[in-house]
């Protein structure tokens, strides 16, 4: 049995103690409350004075698959940019658990994360949830965690319509995607029907994607991209998530009716191209006031590291602490589907705890320890 004690205790989900424990044993929180009982023996980490969350995560990275260092400039692992349909390419084999940039995203509280391929293609394949720890990529991988990525907007037509091939249009863009889409569907019926079709390692890919199984992650940041997404989505009866939403302080009636999550970021940028020109900070607080639920991301690898900094900027933008802190644990967590697992500090959850020494969304606050099911792998005490 292992226990922080006398720090203040936000479990996101539940009551804040100020002067809280955390009773944790064999990789799974046992109790939190306030004057709790601590069992003979239990090794004790005094956390006065600091501020204990559950492990933050990052639900849309391209850590581990985005090398840390740049190995081939323009060529790395997260875009397979041959055709635009590839979902039969999973993150999992080019998950590289020695990534530089895993440790400073770890030493600033992140326990989770899900990696994945990035916006090349209309399909990009399947992402995968993992934990900051281990040396091979089936130590870190979150089994059942897997999720399509899909891509509207500029850069399929950039890689493919400047060089001549489909989608040269956002028109096409929908077209390839309602194509594939359709074949799936007609795919998984024959194997419903028990009629064997000749095996294709795409379609057989997007089975559980269009019978509902496994979620689609959208990548669409204007208002026309995000609609084009919910229609497909509609359309197909998908289960599936907005990745950036860049733009959805503008159609925010439709994302309350289509009670959508969206995950958004990155927020620091410049205008360096013409889909997040409608960028604002405020957009996070003004989707959160009108009840549709937000993550927070960076996009990236090593910029994970810097989230919290930018959740407060995005708090000073409008939004409120709590949602920002339930866009960096519980919310992320539900979209990746682990929310049963990982985003509280509840009884039965994973033992994966931040511990800060001010505010976790301070930029003058700093993380002196990062647990992960109960072992502690990052301590700057």
């Amino acid at each position: 049995m292992k226990a922080l004690t006398n720090g203040t205790i936000i479990t996101v989900t539940g009551q804040r103690y100020e002067k809280g424990v955390v009773l944790y044993d064999e990789g799974k929180i046992v109790d939190v409350g306030e004057n709790l009982a601590i069992p003979a023996g239990t090794e004790v980490i005094d956390v006065t004075g600091c501020f204990v969350t559950p492990g933050l995560i990052d639900c849309h990275t391209h850590l581990c698959v985005m090398h840390g260092r740049e190995t081939m400039p323009g060529h790395q692992d997260y875009n397979e940019m041959h055709t635009p349909v590839t979902p039969n390419v999973r993150a999992l084999d080019a998950l590289n658990p020695f990534d530089e940039a895993i440790e400073p995203v770890r030493a600033a509280g992140f326990t989770t994360c899900y990696t994945g391929p990035g916006s090349a293609n209309v399909i990009g394949g399947k992402g995968c949830s993992f934990k900051l720890r281990g040396s091979t990529a089936e130590e870190m991988f979150i089994p059942g965690s897997e999720q399509m990525k899909f891509a509207l907007g500029e850069n399929p037509k950039r890689i493919y319509g400047l060089n001549g091939k489909e989608p040269l249009t956002r028109m096409g863009t929908a077209a390839v995607a309602r194509d594939w889409l359709t074949r799936a569907l007609e795919y998984a019926d024959k194997k419903d029907r028990g009629e064997h079709p000749a095996f294709d390692a795409r379609l057989d890919a997007l089975v559980p994607v269009v019978r509902g199984e496994m979620r689609a992650r959208i990548h669409c940041h204007r208002a026309d991209d995000i609609t084009t997404a919910i229609r497909l989505a509609n359309e197909f009866h998908l289960d599936y998530a907005l990745e950036h939403a860049t733009e959805g302080y503008k159609i925010i009636d439709l994302l309350v009716r289509e009670k959508v999550t969206c995950t958004v970021g990155p927020l620091l940028l410049t205008p360096l191209k013409m889909e997040v020109w409608g960028l604002k900070q405020t957009t996070p607080g003004v989707l959160e006031k009108a009840g549709v639920p937000v993550c927070l991301t960076a996009d990236g690898g090593w910029d994970t590291q810097w989230l919290p900094t930018y959740a407060g900027i995005i708090v000073r933008s409008g939004m409120s602490e709590k949602g920002a802190l339930e866009a960096l644990t519980i919310r992320p967590a539900s979209v990746m589907g682990l929310q049963d697992r990982i985003g509280s500090i509840e009884a039965g959850k994973d033992a994966d705890f931040a511990v800060f020494n001010g505010n976790p969304l301070c930029n003058l606050t700093e993380c002196l320890m990062t647990i992960i099911d109960g072992e502690v792998l990052s301590d700057k005490r």
